[in-house]
């Protein structure tokens, strides 16, 4: 079984990634694909994400997810709160009966280096010059993929990354935390994010009330 990492945070949430090793059958004998989707990987993807929600509440009501106008999956009834992501051959899902959350999963690749300007702030920028250079693609992968959870997280769209969502210097570990705030008009939100580095690959993930 290629989990390749769980942690019940608690009783009410619980988060999973999964190493995708398996043929679509695997996941089709546990979980319909309830819309078309034509690419052979992007399909997988959303089979294994969609398999992580009962394999972590084997109560969760799969076949009542519905896509809000954002884009963001959900229950209507919140019998459950929960957020998916993947990239290459990995999918994560953070799920909870009474908090609120947003995960993300990332590849580290220099990539993301073509696209910081569009996400960090002038201060994450100044943080992220200030490491040595062997550290930086890892934080602005970390930064970046913060700021996906968080958006996930907040899940109504319409969101600036550069300057609603702000993340406060930390210690680059293996495993660790980033305090942030989110501000959007008159809302404002402190939020501790989770993350972990792992064999090429990062994922955030966060939860509040």
């Amino acid at each position: 079984m290629p989990l390749f990492y769980q942690q019940n945070i608690n009783g009410a949430t619980k988060l999973a990634i999964w190493k995708i090793e398996e043929t679509e059958a695997f996941f089709l004998a546990k979980v319909p694909l309830k819309r078309e989707i034509i690419h052979p990987q992007k399909r997988l993807q959303h089979l294994a994400g969609r398999y992580l929600l009962p394999f972590l509440f084997p109560d969760f009501p799969h076949e009542e997810i519905e896509i809000a106008d954002t884009r963001k999956p959900f229950l209507p009834e919140e019998q459950y709160h929960f957020s998916i992501s993947h990239c290459g051959n990995y999918a994560a899902v953070l799920v909870s009966s009474n908090k609120r959350v947003g995960v993300d999963v990332e590849l580290i690749t220099p990539r993301v280096e073509r696209i910081k300007h569009k996400f960090l702030h002038a201060d994450e920028v100044r943080f992220v010059n200030s490491r040595s250079t062997s550290q930086q693609l890892n934080l602005l992968t970390l930064l970046w993929s913060a700021k996906e959870a968080m958006y996930k997280w907040y899940g109504l769209g319409e969101v600036d990354f550069s300057e609603m969502m702000r993340t406060f210097p930390f210690q680059l570990k293996a495993a660790g935390e980033i305090e942030a705030v989110f501000l959007k008009g008159s809302f404002q939100k402190k939020l501790t994010l989770h993350y972990i580095v792992n064999e090429g690959l990062c994922a955030v993930w966060v939860m509040s009330d």
